[in-house]
Order: structure tokens, then C-alpha cells, then sequence
């Protein structure tokens, strides 16, 4: 990986000086593990790796074989026990893979300790509290670093700064198997607690210029690309910061998942007519016992700006399809690549210029061209059958896709 992600330049050009930064990453998890190989394998980077699981971190550590990752056996949760251990190992930041109803009192630790912040969660009601706790912080307070939110907005920010006015931006992302098999035509491929959060709660949207809270599950729509069919709904979080930043300056903006069709139904069955969103312990009981995991994956992410340029009506799409890849000689699934590829190349970027940042920062001030020219971004350059499309998008120069409502 050394190789992948090769040191900043400007770190080996002063001899014999310490330029290794310590990265506090808790959870080790599915993606915190991929979060901790890309940290450290980059030459920049020492991680410090914590799980409320023993021996979990320390597995993670001994399998990696390197000197730049050191396992912690710490109960996130326990505020005490996290500030602890911040003030004995003096971390510059922390990044938390763990569920998002942890993040909350590892954002308020990172505040009281002076620590850069940063998160994947997708609960609106976290990213709200974090944005409050970041007033007046001189530190970077960065949650929704993954996929969606996340890359997603910085893709859609970058189509809407081609028109010179908005009329509806359109954002869909999924993470599917490639080859599904089962009555819900889906794999795990991220975190149930996750998926269950965001199938249940009400989801953000800007309609006839209003910003309304809709339905989950609800919004159905068919999408094709690159000749499959797939089917898109309503689901929360997944619009991130972006309603807010643009929500007085369009028309629409609404953001779904993508799944293969008849998903939706099923899910429609399980959560309103079996009252399970209401039972969600059930819930996840039933689908991790029914679902199968892989890791033969792929990401599929589509955002859609319709408006004015030049005076005419126009539309542009980014398009892209992101498989897994192996890396240090291991199958990564696509979701584990987008996601810490995303969180990593913000970590990145802040940290390199970390007087250009601080408070609350949205996703959307990132720009795609720094994202994708970034030694962790690069995968969303170069992950899919769309590899260009991160290029082209830079130059305004895009396709398009078809789009129907059901």
C-alpha cells in the first residue's frame, strides 16, 4: 500500500524531523479496520486503534504487522474512559466508525480535548448536535465523512456549480451485491443498525422550495444505468448538509437509495406492516439471520442537477459503479473502499492544511477535483466501470442517464 499511498512530499523534505500525525480510530469494525491500513500503511500516519471488544484491536494490529497501528481495548462510550485515554496518548484527531448513537459523547470529548472530529454517521439528529458543539471550535468538526452523505454531496456540489441557476438536484447512491439471490434481492454490505436508521426515519427533502421532512420508503422511482434496472426510495440521511447550504436556491433536492427492484416492497412489509420499524431489535435479529454479508459488492452512485446555463434549460449527471479491490492482498468490498477512501481523503486533506479549516465543516466544501486527486480518493477516479466519469465531471463534460417516477 506504500506504494498506493505514498507520504505527502512536503513532509520528507525536512531531515530527521517527526511529521507522523496519531489518528484515534474507534471501532474496528468493517470499515474501521480498513480506515486504520489505509492511516498507517500511508508513511504519515500512526494509528491508534480501540474496540470495546477484547482482543479485537489487537487481532486488527497483530495482521497488519506494523509498528504504526497499536491496539486499545476502550469503551467509546464511556466518556471518562475516552478522555483518558486522549489525554495519555494525545491523539490530533479521532474518527469514529462506531454506530451513530455513539458518535455524540466522542464528539463532545473531542471538543472539551481540542481534538479534530470526524464521523460516518447518517443520523441527521447526531450531525445536528455535532454542528452545535463545533461553534466557535478551532478544531474541524467533520461527520457524514463516508459515502452517502458524504462523497455524494461533494459529487452533486461540484454538477451545481456548472449552472447559474438550480431547478432540482437529484442524489442516489447503493451499495448492492452484484449477483443477488434472495427475496429482498440485497446483501449486508454495511451496518444493520445503519440500514434500519435509515429506512425508519423521516428524510429530508426541499419541495416547491420548502423544506419538508418525507416518508421513508416512499418517493418510488425507476432508474436505469448502463442497461440494469434498478429502483430508488426515500431514505434519511443521506443528503447531508447539502439541503441546508443550497435549500434557498433550488427548486427540489431530494435524496434516495438504490436498490434492485421489488427491495423496497419487501422492506415496505417488514417495517409498516409488520410494525417492525417500531421493534427495531426484532428487526435487525431477522435480517442479520436471513441476509447474508459479501463482499462481492458494487457501488453504484448517481446525482442528477437540472437548471439554467448560458440561458437554456439544461441537466447534468455524475455517474459511477465502484467494485470491490484488493489491497495489502485482501478483497476489500466496495462499500468498505468508498466509504473509508471518503473519511480518509477529508482526514487527509484537512490535516495538510489544517489553518484553512475549523468548526463545523460540510462535505460540500470539498471539491470533487481534490477529493479524486487525493492518494486515498483516487479510488472514486478509478474504482468502476466509470472511470472517467470523476474526470469528465471536472470539465463539465457529462452524459446522461434515464430517470422515471414509478
Amino acid at each position: 500500500m506504500r506504494a498506493i499511498f505514498p507520504p505527502l512530499d512536503r513532509r520528507l523534505l525536512i531531515s530527521g524531523a517527526d511529521f507522523m500525525q496519531d489518528i484515534l480510530v474507534l471501532g474496528a469494525g468493517k470499515i474501521g479496520v480498513l480506515i486504520s491500513g489505509l492511516l498507517a500503511e500511508c508513511g504519515d500516519y500512526r494509528v491508534q486503534l480501540a474496540d470495546s471488544k477484547p482482543g479485537v484491536a489487537a487481532e486488527v494490529a497483530n495482521a497488519h504487522g506494523s509498528a504504526d497501528i497499536k491496539a486499545f481495548e476502550l469503551d467509546a462510550s464511556d466518556k471518562t474512559a475516552l478522555t483518558k485515554h486522549v489525554r495519555k496518548h494525545k491523539p490530533i484527531a479521532v474518527v469514529s466508525g462506531l454506530p451513530y448513537f455513539c458518535n455524540l459523547a466522542v464528539a463532545e470529548v473531542a471538543r472539551a480535548e481540542d481534538l479534530h472530529y470526524f464521523d460516518l454517521t447518517e443520523d441527521v439528529a447526531v450531525t445536528e448536535a455535532v454542528r452545535s458543539l463545533a461553534a466557535g471550535s478551532k478544531k474541524v468538526f467533520a461527520p457524514q465523512c463516508g459515502l452517502a452523505p458524504g462523497f455524494i454531496s461533494i459529487a452533486a456540489n461540484e454538477l451545481i456549480q456548472h449552472f447559474d441557476s438550480l431547478k432540482s438536484v437529484k442524489l442516489r447512491v447503493g451499495a448492492l451485491p452484484q449477483h443477488p439471490n434472495n427475496v429482498l434481492k440485497y446483501s449486508l454490505t454495511w451496518s444493520t443498525d445503519g440500514i434500519i436508521n435509515e429506512y425508519g426515519n423521516l428524510c429530508q427533502s426541499i419541495v416547491d422550495g420548502v423544506e419538508v421532512d418525507v416518508l421513508p420508503l416512499e418517493g418510488l422511482e425507476k432508474i436505469e444505468i448502463d442497461g440494469t434496472r434498478y429502483e430508488a426510495f426515500n431514505t434519511s440521511g443521506g443528503l447531508g448538509s447539502l439541503g441546508e447550504t443550497y435549500g434557498d436556491r433550488v427548486n427540489t433536492m431530494n435524496y434516495k437509495t438504490i436498490r434492485y427492484p421489488g427491495h423496497c416492497e419487501q422492506m415496505r412489509l417488514l417495517m409498516n406492516g409488520l410494525k417492525l420499524n417500531h421493534d427495531r431489535g426484532t428487526l435487525k435479529r431477522i435480517l442479520e439471520n436471513a441476509v447474508p454479508q459479501t463482499l462481492q459488492d458494487v457501488v453504484v452512485i448517481y446525482a442528477a442537477v437540472t437548471g439554467i446555463q448560458d440561458g437554456e434549460l439544461r441537466e447534468e449527471n455524475y455517474v459511477n459503479k465502484i467494485y470491490p479491490q484488493v489491497v495489502a492482498g485482501r478483497l476489500w468490498s466496495a462499500i468498505q473502499m468508498t466509504t473509508a477512501a471518503g473519511v480518509c481523503s477529508i482526514l487527509d486533506l484537512v490535516l495538510s492544511e489544517a489553518d484553512k479549516y475549523g468548526g463545523f465543516v460540510p462535505q460540500e466544501q470539498f471539491r470533487l477535483s481534490d477529493i479524486v486527486e487525493n492518494r486515498f480518493g483516487q479510488i472514486y477516479a478509478h474504482g468502476g466501470t466509470n472511470i472517467e466519469s470523476a474526470e469528465l465531471i471536472a470539465r463539465g463534460e457529462t452524459g446522461h442517464q434515464r430517470v422515471t417516477g414509478e
